[in-house]
């Protein structure tokens, strides 16, 4: 699933995806890497919003994702309980000149 929204600078839309328990921190630094993505939110099999991470472009050092070690210690502790999660992934760009707002 796929919203979208569109300010007179940015685009902003948010994807879901499902991934297994043992997965989520890899996908999560994954995630990190990509410039696009404004905000990572983990949700649990309930609905309701485990963990929130604001990923900013300072991020990203060298290439190198750079997380905190308690953020990773959570995402952990979050894969151990949960066999799939859902993460709602916030993207945002710049629009560019050429593209007609909405």
């Amino acid at each position: 699933m796929t919203e979208e929204t569109k300010s007179d600078d940015k685009r902003t839309w948010i994807e879901e995806i499902e991934v297994a328990g043992e997965e989520l921190v890899a996908r999560i630094k994954q995630l990190a890497a990509d410039n696009k993505v404004k905000r990572v939110r983990i949700v649990e099999p309930d609905g309701d919003i485990a963990l929130e991470l604001p990923l900013t472009y300072g991020a990203i050092a060298g290439g190198a994702v750079v997380l905190a070690a308690p953020v990773l210690a959570v995402l952990g502790a979050l894969a151990a309980f949960f066999t799939k999660v859902k993460i709602e992934v916030v993207n945002e760009e710049p629009v560019k000149e050429d593209e007609p707002a909405s």
